[in-house]
């Protein structure tokens, strides 16, 4: 490995002092880069300059800049780009052209970690991680005799995640050659679609996203490709992308697979189907809509067999923990989980359901849709098409005598008041909301037109959450943040504080993540808090005495699991900074 460190030294870009330093201080500093910037005794653009001119020389590469933490690579990269007369490519945002893939054997571009990514009359555009490497481009241009390679480069580790990722589209090259066989023999009605290989290919599709555990798949007609997508912990990864011609079978066999109309593209469409994948039973819900390419086609998995999670078990802190379940003990009044769409608050909801059935008492629901089926409870589907809708179906579940009524989502003021009327003669009632923070949705109750006195009377506590990923434990090390993050969260800190990050590989699908976790926050309402919220009390108001009360706002919450070392600070900014 080649020590940077020693390179700046020889230069003069760091002197031996600077280093002497950071072994004195008191804890002794890491030897390393940032921590160099970060103390200011080097400065970041000289950093930036000496590397761009190491990597002119051929004395380090773009992959060795990959082992050093806490500075932005990509306006380095960028500027190598710039001063090597060569392309910078953002492969994650760029679409690779599938048939100029199929021309390069993929040995070869295993060997040079090289990429195409388009070809137009002029030349063809190929990525490499060291634009340096002679024999790796003459190797590829071979391949192209009547035309020049045009040569461009991204972060070595993003040309390693695409390679893996095309890897698996080298493995089913011959699947996709019998769906066009399929097609193309005569006697194949293309709309019913009868080819077995594109069964098999749903299958690997299907039986792909359940290994890693993804909750949702996106097919999707781009304008060159057919790519498939898969959402795992929150965020979309691309697994397949074949041809475009690929799509269509594909498509039409979805739809017959949800009972869809194969025939219709113009109009968005909805269905579901069930399928045994490794002897497990899973619902797909499906849903199509038309784009200007084909259509985007989404498949929200559902697991029947999967167990309900405990409430302690939802990754709430201890504090956050002990707030939420001491106020659903309470016998009567409205308790509110609030967050974004896929923050898990259905979960959480479940789980305090789990932790209060008794066979004491009548416990209700009225979802859309009925995701988990739970013992002891009494569980209502909404279907607005028959006119039973959250607010009706609650009209109806107060005659029945319940105890506990858990709704699903309050969406308007008729639905709201119910609750809160409901919540106010003697019913606990768990529901969600969306507001970004808890005190918010006190005025976002208020908002829809509900008397603030009311308000006072019936709430007992608010809970917001938003899910954050966890870093892999197969490639969790050691990592020190920019000097300007280290200040804005410095409040927060402790003396010498230590985080840690995913430095990304096969385990994790090179993300440096693997699961989620909640950070939550829990505002649980006293008789002064009340009696604020019935004189009208500003948010601002509000947020002192919950401060002065002991509230745990859910950014500190995650700066606290980040230093744990179960999340990154990236992770916590991305979820929950306002």
């Amino acid at each position: 490995m080649v020590n940077i460190i020693e390179m700046m030294l020889a230069e003069n870009v760091v002197t031996k002092d600077a280093i002497s330093q950071l072994v004195r201080m008191r804890p002794p500093r890491k030897i390393s880069i940032a921590n160099l910037i970060n103390e200011r005794m080097v400065d970041l653009r000289s950093v930036q300059i000496f590397l761009v001119k190491k990597i002119r020389q051929g004395a380090i590469t773009l992959a060795h800049l990959e082992s050093i933490d806490g500075i932005d690579l990509i306006p380095i990269i960028e500027e190598v780009a710039q001063v090597l007369h060569v392309e910078f490519v953002d492969l994650d945002a760029t679409e690779i052209d599938m048939q100029l893939f199929s021309k390069i054997p993929y040995k070869q571009l295993l060997r040079y970690h090289a990429i195409p990514i388009e070809e137009n009359d002029l030349n063809v555009l190929v990525v490499f991680d060291d634009p340096l490497d002679m024999a790796a481009q003459d190797a590829i241009q071979r391949i192209f005799p009547k035309k020049p390679i045009r040569i461009g480069i991204a972060k070595p580790h993003d040309i390693q995640k695409h390679l893996q990722r095309l890897e698996i589209n080298e493995s089913i090259k011959g699947l996709v050659s019998d769906i066009r066989r399929d097609l193309s023999q005569e006697g194949i009605n293309e709309e019913k679609d009868e080819s077995p290989a594109v069964l098999k290919l749903i299958d690997i599709i299907l039986k792909s996203a359940i290994y890693i555990t993804a909750s949702d798949i996106h097919i999707e007609a781009t304008e060159k490709n057919c790519i498939v997508r898969e959402r795992v912990d929150g965020l979309l990864r691309q697994s397949f992308t074949f041809d475009k011609d690929i799509f269509h079978p594909l498509a039409s066999r979805m739809k017959l697979l949800s009972n869809l109309d194969i025939a219709e593209k113009r109009k968005p469409q909805d269905g579901r189907f069930s399928a045994s994948i490794n002897k497990r039973d899973f619902d797909f819900r499906v849903s199509t809509l038309p784009t200007i390419y084909g259509e985007s086609i989404v498949l929200r998995i559902l697991d029947k067999s999967k167990a309900m999670i405990r409430l302690e078990d939802a990754g709430m802190s201890k504090f956050c923990y002990d707030r939420f379940a001491q106020a659903i003990k309470v016998p009567y009044g409205i308790i509110l989980v609030t967050g974004p769409t896929g923050s898990g608050k259905t979960t959480t909801l479940y789980g305090a359901l789990n932790a209060i059935k008794d066979i004491k008492d009548k416990i209700i629901t009225v979802e859309d849709p009925v995701e988990y089926q739970m013992t002891g409870l009494q569980q209502v589907q909404v279907h607005p098409q028959v006119g039973l809708t959250f607010s009706t179906a609650l009209r109806s579940i107060l005659r029945q005598d319940p105890d506990k009524i858990m709704i699903g989502e309050i969406r308007d003021q008729e639905t709201l008041r119910i609750a809160i009327q409901a919540a106010l003669t003697g019913h606990l009632v768990l529901s969600t909301l969306h507001t970004n923070d808890a005190i918010s949705a006190v005025t976002r109750i208020i908002d829809m037109g509900i008397e603030s006195y009311l308000v006072s009377g019936a709430l007992i506590a608010i809970q917001a959450q938003r899910l954050v990923r966890k870093i892999c434990p197969h490639c969790k090390h050691e990592t020190t943040l920019p000097s300007k993050l280290l200040e804005d969260i410095k409040e927060y800190l402790p003396e010498n504080p230590v985080f840690y990050k995913g430095e990304g590989c096969k385990e994790c699908g090179h993300s440096g993540y693997a699961g989620r976790e909640m950070i939550s926050e829990v505002l649980t309402i006293s008789e002064k808090f009340a009696r604020m919220i019935a004189a009208n009390a500003s948010k601002e108001e509000m947020t002192n005495q919950a401060m002065e009360e002991g509230f745990v706002t859910m950014f500190e919450d995650g700066i606290r699991k980040a230093l744990d070392g179960k999340t990154t600070i990236d992770e916590i900014y991305r979820v929950a900074r306002l």
